[in-house]
């Protein structure tokens, strides 16, 4: 049975949000309603060493969307029962049933679901489930340039790009809280960003 997994390579990603801009034009969302968010983590400093100085500084990005998670938090939190799971892994809302509470916003970790105003009910990434189904990849993943954004099977992108983590890399919360389907290559400064306090310089833009 495939169960679908994003991919995504930290350390490949120049920050260029081709892949934020192409999920917001496929969906048409407005201003503000982010399925996608590309997050700018930053950090280190300076230390004098003898009558020199050397720097740590470091700088990465992350992109997230729903990370279509293996125990969805949001599928339990929601009283309408509006939120549901394909046999493939992907978690859809039923706009239909949704009531627009806004109980899987408070329950998600990642901040995926998005309310929409205008219509008053919850929305979120369908991972492009209309292209997966006729054969092609998502929006956002046929967007990036340099291929740091892929998909596909989870054991498929385990043996097509190697070992993969799902650690905690900073600003996501526990891999066991939810299982997320989400598998990564760390940027070499994640761990430093472990240690440290970083800045999420685009705090404004994905919060």
């Amino acid at each position: 049975m495939t169960h679908y997994a994003f991919y995504f390579d930290s350390s490949s990603c120049s920050g260029c949000k081709a892949c934020q801009a192409a999920c917001k034009d496929k969906h048409g969302l407005e201003v503000g309603r982010l399925w996608r968010r590309v997050y700018e983590v930053s950090g280190g400093g300076w230390q004098a060493v003898g009558l020199a100085w050397q720097h740590s500084v470091y700088a990465y990005n992350l992109s997230i969307s729903c990370n279509h998670c293996e125990k969805p938090i949001c599928m339990e939190a929601c009283p309408a029962k509006a939120i549901s799971q394909r046999p493939d892994g992907i978690v859809l809302i039923d706009p239909q049933r949704c009531l627009g509470c806004r109980y899987c916003a408070w329950a998600c970790p990642y901040g995926a679901p998005q309310y929409d105003a205008q219509a008053g009910v919850m929305t979120k990434c369908t991972f492009c489930y209309d292209e997966i189904d006729q054969g092609r990849p998502p929006a956002c993943v046929a967007a990036c340039p340099l291929r740091a954004l892929d998909y596909g099977d989870r054991a498929e992108l385990e043996q097509r790009h190697g070992p993969l983590s799902q650690a905690s890399v900073f600003p996501l919360p526990a891999a066991a809280v939810t299982a997320p389907a989400l598998l990564l290559i760390p940027h070499a400064a994640a761990p430093q960003a472990e240690r440290e306090a970083p800045c999420i310089g685009n705090q404004e833009e994905v919060r």
